[in-house]
């Protein structure tokens, strides 16, 4: 097909996320390699999101394209009460892989699948009901992770299931409980606590946390936060669960974000990464108390396509090739170089009001130009549009939300690749730097 005959039959015959029907404009790839992306008329655009944060090892990588078509050649699906090498392999280097005693897992097909059956693993195992999360939070569009969801996706989907209660951030969106890592850390915990004392800490099972807030501002914990917050909830009973779907697999430097605290959750969940989204698979890993609640207790958890074969085998070479890769520490070492770049767009542009990241996981928030943002929470900006298009024309690949310029290239991106994106996103800023109103 031409590339405006897709399109059209795309947007027929297919429903596109997230979106009104009439408004969608969609982006015609045809193939990936690496760092790079294609589209149907042969153009290159360099990948600086990772698709969704989730091609960690680049596309299309030789050694896992042959580990998936050895495996359509093999046992591709079984029902979920079988037992296979897969299973078994996978199930053995993920408790190898993940600190402490987190040893089992509960093979998905995503990660909001990861996060409504850790849900259900939670609320079981504790007798517990409630749920905590946090409003600037994503955890999936099934009908429990959008009640933990607190971001404005939310919102059609309500009135849902009761017993979901959300807080605040240690970053809230438009104020701060303090400038520097100590007060925020200590301010949020003390209003957590009083949180948990009004809701009954006796009927709370779980509190779920990107452990480094995802699409809603690429949010490292603040110093001390989640040591802080995993005594917290100890102290009630409370369950800690990270959601890593985004930031885990070496997103941030570590292959978990949580390493870099040293603590160790009560579940994992995990997708994304995990294959590096050539085959959907996610995962809940729980610790073995968890685990061993339910030798004699009923699961209460069930998916046809539960530990699926060929996604297991994918992860496998996937996983192979972040240890021969070293993309972790490659993560680790472009971090710095994309802090650097950062700083350097900050300290040029007027329109650029803040920075961050950790490892390859990085946001640059767009400003007014008086320290304040540029687009309000949920808002928008006529210039967000001629921004972004001067990016694609450009050749650079990445989403912007609201005011929020998403900076997460695949793992094995080189220093070069990074320095070239950042050098089409400095371009582009002098759009918004123009549209600021002029110091007197």
């Amino acid at each position: 097909m031409q590339t405006e005959e897709i399109i059209e039959k795309c947007k027929r015959h297919t429903l596109y996320t997230w979106a009104a029907q009439g408004n969608v404009r969609p982006f015609p790839i045809e193939r990936a390699e690496g760092s790079y992306i294609y589209d149907t008329d042969g153009k290159e655009y360099l990948d600086f999101n990772s698709q969704l944060m989730s091609v960690n090892i680049g596309h299309s990588h030789p050694k896992v394209v042959k580990a998936i078509q050895e495996a359509a050649a093999g046992l591709i699906y079984t029902f979920p009460g079988s037992a296979t090498e897969a299973r078994a392999a996978l199930g053995e280097r993920l408790a190898t892989l993940l600190p402490g005693d987190l040893n089992v897992s509960f093979f998905t097909l995503g990660g909001a699948e990861a996060n409504e059956n850790a849900i259900k693993i939670a609320r079981q195992y504790t007798g517990k009901h409630k749920i905590l999360s946090r409003y600037r939070s994503y955890h999936g569009a099934t009908h429990a992770c959008m009640q933990m969801t607190g971001d404005p996706r939310r919102w059609s989907n309500e009135p849902g299931a009761p017993g979901f209660i959300r807080v605040m951030d240690p970053q809230p969106y438009s104020f701060s409980f303090g400038e520097d890592d100590a007060t925020k850390t200590e301010q949020n915990l003390r209003y957590l606590e009083e949180v948990i004392q009004y809701e009954n800490p006796d009927s709370i099972a779980a509190m779920f946390i990107e452990t480094v807030t995802g699409t809603n501002g690429v949010l490292p914990p603040p110093e001390g936060y989640l040591q802080g917050l995993r005594k917290l909830l100890d102290k009630y009973k409370i369950l800690l669960v990270c959601d890593e779907v985004m930031c885990g697999f070496g997103r941030t430097g570590k292959m978990f974000a949580f390493e870099h605290a040293g603590i160790v959750p009560d579940i994992v969940t995990i997708a994304k990464g995990l294959t590096s989204s050539y085959i959907p698979l996610g995962a809940a890993v729980v610790r073995d108390d968890i685990a061993d609640y339910f030798r004699d207790n009923v699961l209460p958890c069930g998916l046809t396509y539960n530990s699926h074969n060929l996604a297991l085998n994918t992860a496998m070479a996937v996983l192979d090739v972040f240890e021969e890769e070293k993309l972790a520490d490659n993560a680790q070492t472009l971090g710095a170089v994309m802090q650097e770049e950062m700083q350097r767009l900050q300290k040029k542009h007027r329109c650029v009001n803040e920075t961050r990241n950790i490892g390859l996981f990085g946001m640059i928030d767009l400003g007014d130009g008086e320290g304040n943002l540029l687009v309000p929470y949920n808002g928008s900006h006529p210039v967000i549009a001629d921004f972004n298009g001067f990016l694609r024309a450009e050749g650079l690949f990445t989403f912007i939300r609201w005011g929020h310029v998403m900076c997460n290239p695949p793992l094995c991106t080189t220093e070069a690749q990074l320095r070239k994106g950042f050098d089409i996103i400095d371009r582009g800023l002098d759009l918004s730097d123009a549209v600021l109103p002029s110091k007197a």
